[in-house]
């Protein structure tokens, strides 16, 4: 099977500033009421309190009715392309697989910290690492993890190429010796271009050099610290009561949706075409 060329990607547009807000306290929301209600039930309610002016609220609309239908929340994510990110829907996809082992109150904190780096205009470099630690540190996979990475149109087809270098040389090649060949760091050690685009800072190829053939945490760690880039919330090992009935909340509005699916016959479904962007 070929691989994607970034020529090829279609991308959505960044966002303006206060869709981002909203999708912040979205996420952090449902998070902090998740043990209280279902998530459709939640989707609604939350809805009155998000800003009108924006157009988050017709996307929960849209995220509402995929629950109810499909008991997936990531389905309407991705007919919504346009509004969220490939990264925030893989996140959400992986969330929600019924098989997989990647904490659904860790994916919504994640997603809570990544709309709120994009409120702030996070820097390319900040925004990829954190975006790269969050699939390092949960385990998610890399092959469709970066290729969600590298659509994200916080990018341009410089850091996309990139990206999906590093996608097909993850484990060949030494991560942060990868940072650093992409730094302004490393004119200055060499003195000499390495005769591709820098996408990198100085400070950053300082840390990689640093950090190179050591632990991947120890070079997210120290660029934290030195340079106060976003941590990514960490996965929780001992399994309280509340996050067991939250799982088996979930199973169960699965369930539910599936019997819905199998009882009703749906006629027509929702018109997504009105949450599109029209150019003006």
């Amino acid at each position: 099977m070929s691989r994607p060329s970034p020529r090829h990607f279609i991308r959505g547009a960044v966002l303006a500033r206060e869709e981002y807000v909203e999708q912040e306290y979205l996420f952090k929301v449902l998070r902090e009421r998740m043990h209280a209600s279902a998530t459709q039930e939640l989707l609604r309610s939350i809805r009155q309190e998000i800003l009108a002016t924006t157009r988050l609220p017709m996307a929960m609309e849209f995220m509402e009715s995929s629950l109810r239908h499909t008991g997936s929340m990531a389905d309407a994510m991705r007919n919504l392309s346009h509004y969220f990110s490939p990264f925030q829907t893989f996140l959400m996809t992986e969330a929600e697989r019924e098989e997989g082992k990647f904490d659904y109150q860790i994916a919504l904190q994640i997603l809570e910290r990544e709309a709120h780096c994009r409120a702030e205009n996070m820097i390319p470099p900040g925004m990829f690492l954190y975006q790269f630690e969050a699939l390092s540190r949960n385990r998610l996979p890399y092959e469709e993890g970066l290729t969600a990475i590298a659509r994200d149109p916080v990018f341009d087809e410089d850091w996309t190429e990139w990206i999906l270098l590093l996608q097909r040389q993850l484990g060949l090649l030494d991560f942060a010796e990868m940072i650093f060949v992409r730094s302004d760091y490393y004119v200055v050690v060499h003195g000499e271009e390495s005769g591709k685009t820098v996408l990198f800072g100085e400070k950053e190829g300082r840390i990689a050099l640093a950090n190179r053939r050591k632990d991947p945490t120890y070079l997210f760690m120290a660029f934290q610290r030195q340079l106060h880039y976003p941590t990514v919330p960490r996965p929780v090992h001992e399994e309280s009561e509340e996050m067991s009935i939250l799982k088996l909340q979930r199973t169960v509005e699965h369930l539910q949706s599936r019997i819905k699916i199998l009882e009703d016959e749906l006629h027509g479904g929702v018109d997504i075409t009105k949450y599109y962007v029209t150019d003006k």
